[in-house]
């Protein structure tokens, strides 16, 4: 079984993410990037795949700019066999969308034929989530999203969805999507020799252009702002003072 594993280069997680100025988008100067946290997941889910014999290779692949070839060494050093690179913008400010990303990774699925195609349920950058699904649609193959567990059988996957009531089990035929969770697995960190051996790994770059996708924008982003501030919280010495407060001050009661 083969098992694909798409990436993204994001801005790390622990980084208190800056507007510009002018509101043109988030200021990337100097600032670390990562793995997509659920992507990592999925990587090492895959990963885990390989090691119990029921994949036999894993291959991550990015869109986006040449930096995102740091985030597939990563991959690499995780335990993935070989990565992709589709080199589909220079400036690092430029988010591909999700549908032209869908369609670059039909488009090496075609080719590549993964059994499995694991990724995370959204990137922490944009939220969108939506990537997973429009893959699923333009394959036509089955899909499971949010899964916090999998266990891959002969012909199908049996997964579980973290849904609103709770959890939900489903069982979906082989090829599918399935989009991960947070509470999956917890990744591992690549060791030194891991990192050597990942710059031995096979490494190919791409365009889109060569896979005959269209990567320009259909979205325009008009203004990008900072969450309000949240005020401070207060304490109050009674219930009375507290529907009061509710009453005259939110106006929630």
């Amino acid at each position: 079984m083969k098992v694909l594993v798409p990436v993204k280069r994001v801005i790390d997680y622990n980084v208190k993410v800056r507007v510009r100025p002018d509101g043109s988008g988030v200021d990337l100067a100097n600032v670390k990037m990562s793995i997509n946290p659920f992507d990592e997941i999925a990587v090492e889910e895959a990963v885990r795949l390989k090691e119990a014999g029921k994949a036999e290779e894993v291959i991550v692949i990015s869109v986006g700019v040449p930096q995102a070839q740091t985030v597939l060494r990563t991959a690499l050093a995780l335990g993935a066999d070989r990565a992709i690179l589709v080199h589909a913008a220079d400036d690092p400010h430029t988010d591909i969308e999700p549908l032209a990303v869908a369609k670059i990774l039909k488009a090496v699925a075609d080719e590549e034929k993964p059994t499995l195609i694991l990724m995370g349920k959204q990137a922490i950058d944009n939220d969108l989530n939506a990537t997973g699904q429009m893959l699923a649609a333009l394959m036509g193959c089955a899909q499971a999203t949010f899964a916090s567990g999998l266990e891959v059988g002969e012909g199908s996957a049996t997964v579980v969805r973290e849904v609103d009531g709770g959890l939900q089990v489903v069982k979906v035929g082989l090829p599918c999507v399935v989009t991960v969770d947070l509470r999956m697995n917890e990744p591992r960190y690549p060791s030194l020799p891991n990192i050597q051996r990942a710059k031995r790994k096979p490494f190919a770059t791409i365009t889109p252009e060569e896979l005959g996708v269209d990567v320009a924008p259909r979205l325009e982003i008009l203004e990008t702002v900072e969450p309000p501030e949240r005020k401070a919280g207060e304490i109050v010495n009674s219930v009375d003072e507290l529907l009061e407060k509710l009453r005259e001050e939110t106006e929630v009661v």
